[in-house]
């Protein structure tokens, strides 16, 4: 059975069709956030088989394998890499209608010229032409970053990474510009195992609040030196309400001693330090994004197995409205208010923060504030037309900074052809149905801004 990918996939019009041939097929990628291994980069991986490139590290894939009956052993255990991707083939023949069907099909026929559809029938046949693909220069990670269009990537870094990596890039990969990201989850998640050991490894000598915070400042200083551009962090619901520095001093005490913390104190750790960072971001210009609305670790037992981001997480609660005012409008009221990309798991908040954002928006940047691309159980075609229609509906669209892939995956790329696609369906639509000057210019220009020039402006690459 042939793929059903053809050169108008998802494109259902003629405006539609013009927008995505014309404007945005050949529009460069910035990828923006992502968690690519830099390391992989630098050595110029060549992945074994496609098990290796697909299935290694894509939690998005284990929970749709396991969803479909798939034994852990074949997951994530030690299984042969074969009976891995043999049981892969039979889970996403059964997921019509999940984006990964979709992205499957269009990284096979777009990374190794397969235009059959992934079965257990072709998986075979599959297996075999893919893997003496891999075996050609052009399948190392550099060629695949390059053969994408990637022009700009930044990765995810701890603070207390050295980023000689980076280092080593700037010179020895040169086509493509790769910055550091200051994401600091393991210093706000005090719940997470190892948190004293980690943050006793970030400063050995800490022994209070505004030791961390010393060690914070050093470190996105050396960040900032290595063209760091942005800072990230992920949580479900904080409330940023609970503000009493005081109370986090002794959080920080109990944290170091190994000892539990109530929800008032958990809340007042994450709510200093999320302050003092919002500051931080500001000074050094960084762009703050806030990855919200997600429980994570659900699974008691494959967290305890596995550990984290093995496919045990889900939608959190809402955010209220009245802990991220207390955020930005703090910020705000001291002049230390970053610019910010809110995240939000819970699809109910989307509206809602996208009127937030357009509270606290200023002269000089255009959408300062604003709710990034739809996110991870939203990333399918309705999440990411639902997105750019509220986008649209209370902001300026237009200014919109695009897609990115938020991927260990270098086939992940994909994901920017499916968004484009979607994107240009949609206002293909709206043009084709009198909402919108039918004037491909005029639209294509616009396609283009929220493809890749947009993201450029607004982190100043």
């Amino acid at each position: 059975m042939k793929t059903f990918i053809t050169d108008d996939f998802l494109l259902q019009n003629k405006t539609a069709r013009a927008l995505y041939h014309d404007y945005a097929e050949s529009a460069p990628i910035f990828d923006y956030h992502c968690h690519l291994d830099p390391q992989q980069i630098l050595e110029n991986t060549r992945f074994p088989t496609i098990t290796h490139a697909w299935l290694m590290d894509d939690h998005y894939k284990w929970r749709l394998m396991r969803a479909n009956g798939v034994p852990e052993q074949f997951v994530t255990g030690n299984a042969d890499p074969k009976e891995k991707f043999f049981h892969w083939a039979d889970t996403i023949s059964r997921a019509i209608g999940n984006p990964l069907y979709h992205w499957s099909n269009l990284e096979l026929l777009r990374y190794f010229g397969i235009d059959t559809l992934l079965t257990p029938d072709t998986a075979q046949e599959i297996w075999e032409t893919a893997n003496a693909r891999l075996l050609r220069e052009e399948m190392r990670v550099r060629s695949l970053i390059v053969k994408s269009n990637v022009k700009k990537i930044c990765t995810t870094d701890d603070p207390i990474d050295s980023l000689e990596v980076h280092r080593k890039l700037k010179t020895e990969f040169p086509e493509v510009q790769i910055l550091p990201t200051f994401r600091t989850d393991r210093v706000l998640h005090p719940e997470l195992p190892g948190c004293a050991e980690y943050l006793r490894k970030l400063n050995p000598d800490l022994s209070c609040m505004e030791d961390l915070k010393a060690t914070l400042s050093s470190r996105a200083a050396y960040f900032a030196e290595h063209g760091c551009v942005l800072a990230d962090q992920s949580m479900d619901a904080p409330d940023f309400t609970c503000r009493d520095a005081i109370i986090a001093e002794t959080a920080l005490q109990k944290i170091l001693k190994g000892e539990p913390l109530s929800d008032y104190e958990y809340n007042c750790y994450q709510t200093e330090l999320t302050f003092f960072l919002g500051e931080l971001y500001c000074r050094h210009g960084f762009t703050m994004q806030l990855h919200l609305c997600v429980t994570r670790n659900l699974n008691t037992a494959l967290f305890e197995r596995r550990g984290v981001d093995m496919g045990g997480d889900a939608i959190g609660a809402s955010i209220s409205s009245k802990s991220l005012v207390a955020l930005l409008d703090g910020l705000a009221k001291k002049g230390t208010l970053p610019k910010t990309i809110l995240y939000p798991l819970n699809p109910a908040d989307t509206t809602r923060l996208m009127t937030l954002c357009g509270s606290f928006q200023e002269g000089n940047i255009r959408s300062k504030l604003q709710v990034g691309s739809a996110w991870w159980f939203n990333d399918h075609k309705e999440g990411i037309e639902a997105h750019l229609t509220a986008f649209a509906n209370t902001g300026i669209l237009s200014s919109f900074i695009g897609m990115l892939t938020d991927s260990r995956s270098f086939l992940s790329y994909a994901r920017h052809e499916y968004f484009r696609r979607v994107l240009c369906n949609l206002l293909g639509t709206w043009a084709e149905d009198g909402l919108l000057p039918n004037h491909l210019p005029y639209l294509g220009k616009i396609v283009n801004d929220i493809c890749y020039n947009n993201a450029c402006s607004y982190f100043g690459q």
